[in-house]
């Protein structure tokens, strides 16, 4: 040990693979969901592809269609918009929080049971103000850069 006590703080960061650091935490925690699923719904699983009990559905029966549809719809429509936006506007993070915004008003619209003029103003305050907390948090006070 040759290492001098001083040299415990010193940190070093190599840049060229820094922005890889959260990416591979959300997979790994994809990976172990997955398999948690898988492990959990293994006897389902072998019955449908062996054919055996039930008949294998992909839906359940009254499975609500148009919240599965809207959420297909907007996850990647939100992507593409927080690039697109991102480019306009490069290095302010404008392109998470422009297209934030409208994502968790119309995500949160869509798995709302009850339309009232109350839940709707709800909805489009926590739109407004949660993007806006992260935007700040992340983007200004803890400089990390957003799309």
């Amino acid at each position: 040990m040759n290492q001098s006590l001083s040299s415990l703080f010193d940190i070093t960061i190599d840049f060229d693979q820094s922005h890889l650091f959260f990416p591979r935490i959300v997979i790994a925690l994809l990976a172990v969901l997955f398999l948690w699923i898988v492990i959990s719904n293994a006897g389902r699983i072998q019955a449908a592809l062996t054919g055996k009990g039930n008949k294998f559905r992909f839906f359940e029966p009254n499975a609500d269609q148009f919240r599965l549809l809207a959420t297909l719809i907007l996850i990647p429509l939100y992507f593409v918009a927080m690039d697109q936006i991102g480019q306009l506007i490069p290095n302010m993070g404008m392109g998470f929080l422009l297209s934030s915004i409208p994502f968790m008003f119309l995500l949160s619209l869509a798995y709302l049971h009850q339309r009232t003029s109350r839940l709707i103003m709800l909805i489009a305050a926590n739109a407004i103000v949660a993007p806006l907390f992260v935007w700040f948090l992340l983007g200004q006070i803890f400089n990390i850069s957003l799309p």
